[in-house]
């Protein structure tokens, strides 16, 4: 399957990825917080996960990616120590360190969640990432573990505001990139339909 990357989006395209793509979703304390792991804009993610933390918006948190090109460490072990260091007790850091795409995360930590938690004892998640890739992350968890709720928190280092994202060459491409998937996977079962929907851009979660 050929996915396009470059490409100018419609201004159809740009209303209907702000309004269901961007997902803000209200932000509640948490069960556990699941951190998707990235080698793109590593440290703002770990920078919400403590800041998450300090805020009281989870009690347990699942780290998962596994090792990249160019790098001897996996996402994993650079995200959780990079939160350990910054605060987050290692004792409530799950880790999962095979997982080489947003599918593979979730398929991976959830027996690693079972065995530590127990599924039936988690009944909310906060899913953490890449703005982006936004609802494909609870897309994800949703089509693997349905009974749980899910929320979103994105991140990214542009300087460009999120609901502007097609005035940034990169931005745009990898949003776009992102989208393309949507159906797809959907129509392949990676994902399912995320039925709580949540909030488009400018209607903000509280922080």
């Amino acid at each position: 399957m050929t996915i396009p990357t470059t490409r100018l989006p419609t201004e159809a395209e740009i209303a209907d990825i702000n309004a269901r793509h961007l997902i803000e979703t209200p932000l509640r304390p948490a069960d556990l917080l699941f951190v998707f792991g990235t080698r793109q804009d590593v440290e703002e993610r770990v920078d919400e996960a403590c800041r998450l933390w300090r805020a009281g918006y989870f009690r347990w948190a699942i780290v998962s990616g596994g090792v990249t090109p160019g790098s001897k460490l996996s996402e994993c072990e650079i995200i959780a120590g990079a939160m350990i260091a910054r605060g987050v007790p290692a004792g409530v850091i799950l880790r999962e360190d095979r997982a080489t795409n947003t599918g593979e995360n979730v398929i991976f930590s959830l027996p690693i969640i079972e065995r530590a938690l127990g599924l039936a004892n988690i009944r909310s998640v906060i899913c953490l990432g890449n703005t982006w890739t936004a609802r494909r992350y609870p897309m994800t968890l949703h089509r693997h573990w349905p009974e749980v709720e899910k929320m979103l928190v994105t991140v990214d280092s542009f300087a460009t505001p999120r609901a502007l994202w097609h005035t940034d060459a990169e931005f745009s491409r990898r949003m776009l990139r992102e989208w393309d998937k949507i159906e797809p996977y959907k129509a392949r079962g990676f994902i399912a339909e995320w039925p709580d929907s949540g909030l488009g851009l400018g209607q903000q979660a509280p922080r």
